[in-house]
This record gives structure tokens, C-alpha cells and sequence, in this order.
């Protein structure tokens, strides 16, 4: 018999249903027609309960919004709006410990992201300062998680970022010390995974400090914790490793690191550092391998032929514009260029060592280029022949070769008729080098180099408004040549055009920041816009850049001199002297400024360095005798003068102060001079009055004067006759029986006046100030000094 279905009583809408029986026969379908409750269930609205006044919950349909009320006659609500606005939000507590522990975690990784990017606009001192702040929380970040939580759950990831980022701060700033205590707390954490690596940074700065053992030790150390998959890194550490041995002259290790290196994965750097080595130990025949290994390397760069459109499709060309010059197309040139760069490095290293000359190495090397994929280079290791040629000053050599090109390309051809004119440029044949320069400019209207070669030719004609014209025409096509940018501020120089040319030489400044040459270049320009303030600043910033520059002292001591400051012009003066003690206007103006201060034994060291310097001036040794005069010391000056009298013997002056110091002294020689003074003195009026009547005959005879024709003897009247009449005349004067030497040859210095000046009087006897008097050199001698 069938077991009847027992219905749960109703409950409340949120009452679940209750009770099950433990005993579930098979319902027996072949007698539910006679089954009472089962017809009654059909014949009620397809299965709904039998109305008997209480509904059954529909919790099924909550979701959706309706609800028991709905049956009653109420509105519908799914969005229960009829309840009214949701309650607020729970405020979260920031006195939690686990907001707080948020919160400082948060600010420990804005910490670290400002100390990189401090780092990376090169304040180096601020983003150690960062570093150092964000380790500082960290560790009062750990200190907190460990009283709230357990240790397991501690962030590892933002320690190891902390200390990282610290590390790296401390070796940027070269606080070594400090970054390899902070890589050995990393490196000495079991829980750091993969902190191994850095032992490739404690290396690095072991190999910064030259301990190249230590470094050697870690870059091994950080090899074998590298599993091989990572190729690409163990090749970079055994680079490392290579170079190192390098420094430590261990080439034969070396060798070994980049033999490896090139046979596993060969790399521009590892190629060239091979051949360096091999170079150091001398063999030759490794050095032909190492260099085809090197032009061996694959670029991995495409052709410029992809560049170049094949159709006419507007959209394929507006692509192929787009890409042209892109990033990866600037990568790809960096990387070509830096290759051409390694290859003509280590071709103009070994070609002088690895045949009989430099010239049959660079053929080789030529010939091993042309069949390679740098086809190109072949051309400049030829120019760069020629320029070896000049360096060895065989300028037959180099001119023979730079002509080969005269029939190649035209960017060869500029090239080579650049170095032709810039050759003959400076062997001042302006001809041949105007002549190359149209050839370079013709070639390639663009090089920088030909156009400022061509100005240059034009400028050392005098036409200053052409060769401006040149030197813009190349900055025009590169704006970056500092030649012709220098150049065209000299132009504007010549030209007067002042504001132009300090404008030139600013911009270059700009450029050129420790230019010795454009610093003293605007320093001249403000000097001749007469600023000297200006002038002066720059010639400070011109002094701190080469210190020793005796000129640029010199010049900045002229300035502080024109402004009346003694004491700095001294200053400058004197470093300039003690830099190049052989410059007479340094010399002299320091001898001057020691007698202006009344300390003349001081100035005698300078006239005799300037006297041995130009030994046939006699103003210097005439100087350094007065010296000895003002400083009290008479015999030595009279000593001085007598020594004075016999290297010129016709000088006036030295004979006026030998018979007044002979005179005040009281000695016998005072006879002797004085003769020898009237006969200077004697010839001196005979020389004027000869001089004053070849103004008018120039020495002919009085016919020839007059205006007429004269005789032939008048007519080849000739100096050989004048000089015999004039020392014919000589010897007839008393006290002439040395030798003398002819006036027309020799002419004696009677102009000189005493460059020390009048002496300031000090408080002196009658007789002191008598003895010290320099006046006297202009003072007429009366005849009584001389004998009857």
C-alpha cells in the first residue's frame, strides 16, 4: 500500500523546513487514481497547496523582491526603496593596530619609490636620505607585525626592496663601506630567495675600489649560484670576470673568459676585450682571428633597403615614414654605430703590429672589412691611414693617399678633400687648401667640416663677411659644429660686431662648459666692450678651470691693475711669474711695482732674470744698478756699471753714472770715463749733424744739393766713404786709441733715461741724498771733468 505525503506545517518566511522520515518506500504509481491527496493536489492550480486559508512562504523569489506583502496589495518593491536609505558605512578605526600597520607600510613604499626617482634625476644626496627614511619605518614596520601577528606573515617582499634600494643609494653616493655591509644582510638572509645574485653588485663595487681579488672572488661566487638556464647573465658575470683579469695583467685567464664568451654567445665587448688582450701579450696571429671574430658578430639589425618604399601606396608609405625613425630604428643605429666604432678601434691598434709596417696592417685589415658586412669602414681605415701618416709628420704619404679618393664616392671624396685642405691649411699654401675646400664642398654641400674649412681659407684672405657667410652655412647643416661656431665668434671679432660675438661665444659656453679657450675668449670680448668687471669674472672661471695658465694670470693681474688694485694685481702677477718666469711684462711690472714700495733689492731678482733673458738689452742692467743705488749698495753698483760699460761700451748713460759715482767716491777712473764719455758725446753730435745733412743730399756733394746734375764721383758718393771720413774724425779727438767701432754699423744707445724714476726723498744726510740723487743722468757734465 502506498505511503501517504505528509506536508510540513507552515512556518514564518525565515523558518526552514523541518524533519524528514528515516523510512522512504516506493510510491506505487499504478494506484494514484485512487490516491485521495494526490487527485485533490492535481485538481488545485497545477500542484499548489490545497486553499485551506494559510499560504506557504516564498523565500524562493526573496531575492527579486517580493515578498509576502506583495500578496496583500502592496506595492511592488525589488529595490526595497520603501525601507528607506541604507544605514552609513561602519567608520573604520585608524587606531586599529592593523590600519596603522597599513598606513606605514604604504608610506614605507612611497619612501622607496621617491628615493629612485631622486636617483634618477641625479640627486644622489636626497635619495639616500629617502633610503635611509624608509629603512628606519620598515624596521619599526617589522617590530609592529611581530606583536600583532605571526612572524611567518611579515612582508619579506618590502623588506628586500628596503634594503636593496639602500645598497644601491650607498654605492651610488661611493659610500662603499656601507653598501657592502647592507648586500651582506640581504646576501646572509636564508629567507631572501635568489639574494645570491648581488653578490654580482658586491663585485662590481670590490672592482670600483681596484681590490680586483675580492671582486674575481664574488663575480665566481655569484656564477655558480646561477643555475645555466639564465645564459644571458652568467655570459655578462664571466665578462666581468674577463675584464678584471684584464686590470689585474692576468691575460692569459683573460683570454680564457672571452674565448668562451665568444664561442658560447658572441658579443661586440667580449670580441674587442680579446683582442686587447692578445695585443698585451704580442700575438699577432690571435690578433687576425680575434679581429674576424669580431667582424664576425651577427648585428641583428635590419637593412636599410626595409626602409625604402616599394610601391606607391600612400599607406605603405606613410608606415614606412613612421618607422623610419622610430625608437628601434635609433637602437639599431646606436648599435651599428658602437660596432663601427670597436671595429675601427681595434684595427687602428694592431695594424702597426701585426705586419712589417703600419701601412701593409692596414691593408690587411682593409681587405678583411671589404668582405664583411661593414663594407663601408673599408674607406675610413684608408682615411684613417692618411691621418696615421700625418701623425708620423710623412705629409708626402698622407697627401698620396688622401688623393686616392679624389675618384670615389662623394661622401668619401668630401671627406678626403676636407683633410687635404685642412693639410695644406696649415702649411699656409691658402691656394691649394681654398682649392681642396670647393672640391669637399662639391662632393657633399652638407659636410659641417668642408664648409668650415672653406670659411677658414676665406677668413686668412681678410673677407670676414664671406667667411661668416661659410661658418653659417655650417652650422646650418650641423648644428653642433663647435668649430664653426667658434670660428664665426672670432669673425664677428675682426668685424667689430661685438654683441654678435659674445652672443657666439655664450652659446658655445653653453655647449663647451670647461673651454678653456671660449672662457678667455668672452672674457676678451668684455674686456675690449670695456666691462672689465665682467671681463675679470670670467677670467676667474677661466683660472679655476686651468690654474696654471700664466697668460690668463697675467691678463686678469693687467685688470685688477688698470682698476687700481695694486694688491690683487700683485697677487696674480706673481703666480704668473712663479708659472712662467720668462715673460718680460710680468717681469717688468713686478720689478716696478717693488720700487714704487720702496723695496729695491727685492726687484733686482727680476731685472736679472730679465737681463738673462734678453742679454742685448742693456735697460735691464742698467736697472738692477740703480737698484744697488737706492738700496745703499754703491760698489756693488759700481761694480755692476763697470761690467755694464765693457758688454756696451757706446752706451751714454752707464758712462754719466760711472763718472758720478767715480766722482762721489773719489776714484782715479773718473779721467778715464769722463774721456771716454766727451768722444760718445763728440760722435753723438757728428752722427746728428750727418744725419741732419743726409735729410738734405743724403751725403752728395753740395752740387747734387743744389738741385744740378753733378759730377759722376758725386753721383756714387757712398756710405763706405762717409763712415771712413767719420772715424777718421774720431781718432783726431783726444783719448781715442782703442779700437772703435763705426757708427754706420752700430749705433750707440744714447737715448736711455733711468727706467726707475726720480726716488722718492726719505729723511737723509746732505752727502747721502747727493750720493742717491738720480736726476744727475740728464745733467750736463761741465768741461772741468774733462783734461785740456
Amino acid at each position: 500500500m502506498m505511503q501517504n505525503v505528509h506536508l510540513a506545517p507552515e512556518t514564518d518566511e525565515d523558518d526552514l523546513y523541518s524533519g524528514y522520515n528515516d523510512y522512504n518506500p516506493t510510491y506505487d504509481t499504478e494506484e494514484l487514481e485512487n490516491d485521495t491527496a494526490f487527485q485533490q493536489a492535481v485538481r488545485t492550480s497545477h500542484g499548489r497547496r490545497p486553499p485551506d486559508g494559510v499560504t506557504r512562504p516564498m523565500t524562493a523569489v526573496r531575492a527579486a523582491g517580493f515578498t509576502k506583502g506583495a500578496l496583500r496589495g502592496s506595492a511592488f518593491d525589488p529595490l526595497g526603496q520603501s525601507r528607506g536609505p541604507a544605514p552609513p558605512l561602519e567608520a573604520r578605526s585608524e587606531d586599529s593596530p592593523e590600519e596603522k600597520i597599513r598606513q606605514l607600510e604604504k608610506k614605507v613604499n612611497e619612501l622607496v619609490e621617491e628615493s629612485c626617482i631622486a636617483n634618477s634625476c641625479g640627486d644622489l644626496k636626497l635619495a639616500l636620505e629617502k633610503a635611509k627614511d624608509a629603512g628606519r619605518k620598515e624596521r619599526v614596520l617589522v617590530r609592529q607585525r611581530e606583536q600583532v601577528t605571526r612572524p611567518e606573515n611579515i612582508n619579506l617582499d618590502l623588506t628586500y626592496s628596503v634594503l636593496f634600494n639602500l645598497a644601491s643609494q650607498y654605492s651610488a653616493n661611493e659610500m662603499y663601506a656601507e653598501a657592502l655591509n647592507t648586500y651582506q644582510v640581504i646576501v646572509k638572509n636564508k629567507m631572501f630567495s635568489n639574494a645570491g645574485r648581488l653578490k654580482v653588485n658586491m663585485g662590481n663595487i670590490y672592482l670600483k675600489q681596484r681590490n680586483y681579488s675580492k671582486a674575481i672572488k664574488f663575480y665566481r661566487m655569484a656564477l655558480d649560484q646561477i643555475p645555466s638556464v639564465h645564459k644571458e647573465m652568467r655570459i655578462k658575470i664571466m665578462q666581468n670576470i674577463g675584464v678584471t683579469f684584464i686590470k689585474t695583467g692576468q691575460y692569459s685567464d683573460a683570454i680564457s673568459s672571452f674565448e668562451h664568451i665568444m664561442s658560447m654567445a658572441p658579443n661586440l665587448k667580449a670580441g674587442f676585450n680579446l683582442i686587447l688582450s692578445y695585443f698585451a701579450i704580442g700575438d699577432r696571429e690571435k690578433m687576425k682571428k680575434s679581429f674576424q671574430k669580431l667582424i664576425a658578430v651577427p648585428l641583428e639589425i635590419d637593412e636599410d633597403d626595409k626602409y625604402i618604399s616599394p610601391s606607391d601606396d600612400p599607406h605603405t608609405n606613410l608606415v614606412i615614414e613612421a618607422i623610419k625613425n622610430d625608437h628601434l630604428r635609433q637602437m639599431e643605429r646606436e648599435r651599428k654605430a658602437m660596432a663601427e666604432k670597436y671595429i675601427m678601434t681595434a684595427a687602428k691598434l694592431i695594424a702597426p703590429v701585426i705586419e712589417t709596417s703600419f701601412a701593409v696592417g692596414y691593408d690587411w685589415c682593409v681587405e678583411v672589412v671589404k668582405a664583411s658586412q661593414y663594407v663601408e669602414l673599408a674607406n675610413d681605415l684608408e682615411i684613417n691611414k692618411a691621418i696615421t701618416y700625418l701623425r708620423q709628420k710623412d705629409f708626402n704619404q698622407a697627401v698620396e693617399t688622401l688623393k686616392m679618393f679624389e675618384k670615389k664616392d662623394s661622401r668619401v671624396k668630401s671627406a678626403a678633400a676636407t683633410n687635404l685642405s685642412f693639410l695644406y691649411y696649415l702649411e699656409n699654401e691658402f691656394a691649394q687648401a681654398s682649392s681642396y675646400a670647393d672640391l669637399a664642398v662639391n662632393s657633399d654641400r652638407y659636410n659641417p667640416s668642408a664648409l668650415t674649412n672653406k670659411g677658414n681659407t676665406v677668413f686668412a684672405n681678410g673677407d670676414y663677411e664671406k667667411a661668416a657667410e661659410f661658418y653659417k652655412e655650417a652650422l646650418r647643416n650641423d648644428c653642433s659644429c663647435t668649430e664653426a661656431l667658434y670660428n664665426i665668434g672670432l669673425t664677428y671679432k675682426k668685424l667689430n660686431r661685438l654683441d654678435e660675438a659674445l652672443d657666439c661665444f655664450l652659446k658655445l659656453h653653453a655647449i663647451l662648459r670647461n673651454s678653456a679657450q671660449v672662457l678667455y675668449q668672452i672674457a676678451n670680448v668684455y674686456e675690449l666692450m670695456e666691462d672689465p668687471s665682467q671681463a675679470m669674472e670670467w677670467l676667474m672661471q677661466l683660472i679655476s678651470v686651468v690654474p696654471t695658465d700664466s697668460r690668463a694670470l697675467s691678463k686678469l693681474g693687467g685688470l685688477y691693475d688698470s682698476e687700481g688694485d695694486k694688491s690683487q694685481a700683485f697677487q696674480y702677477y706673481y703666480e704668473s711669474y712663479r708659472y712662467f718666469p720668462s715673460n718680460i711684462e710680468v717681469i717688468e711690472w713686478l720689478g716696478a711695482y717693488y720700487i714704487d714700495t720702496q723695496f729695491c733689492e727685492k726687484a733686482i731678482q727680476y731685472f736679472e732674470r730679465a737681463s738673462l733673458i734678453q742679454p742685448t738689452q742693456v735697460k735691464w742692467q742698467l736697472m738692477v744698478a740703480s737698484c744697488f743705488r737706492r738700496s745703499g749698495n754703491y760698489q756693488k753698483a759700481l761694480d755692476t756699471y763697470k761690467d755694464i760699460h765693457r758688454k756696451f761700451p757706446e752706451n751714454v748713460e752707464c758712462l754719466r753714472f760711472l763718472v758720478r759715482l767715480c766722482t762721489d767716491i773719489g776714484l782715479k777712473e773718473v779721467q778715464e770715463y769722463a774721456t771716454k764719455l766727451k768722444r760718445l758725446e763728440k760722435m753723438k753730435e757728428i752722427r746728428e749733424q750727418r744725419i741732419k745733412s743726409g735729410r738734405d743730399s743724403s751725403g752728395c756733394p753740395r752740387g747734387r744739393r743744389d738741385g744740378s746734375a753733378g759730377s759722376d764721383s758725386g753721383q756714387n758718393c757712398s756710405a763706405g766713404s762717409k763712415g771712413e771720413r767719420l772715424s777718421a774724425q774720431l781718432r783726431a779727438l783726444p783719448g781715442t786709441d782703442e779700437p772703435y767701432e763705426s757708427s754706420s754699423n752700430k749705433e750707440p744707445d744714447a737715448s736711455y733715461v733711468d727706467p726707475l724714476g726720480p726716488q722718492i726723498e726719505r729723511p737723509k744726510t746732505a752727502a747721502k741724498k747727493r750720493m742717491d740723487e738720480d736726476d744727475f743722468a740728464d745733467e750736463e757734465l761741465g768741461d772741468d771733468l774733462l783734461p785740456e
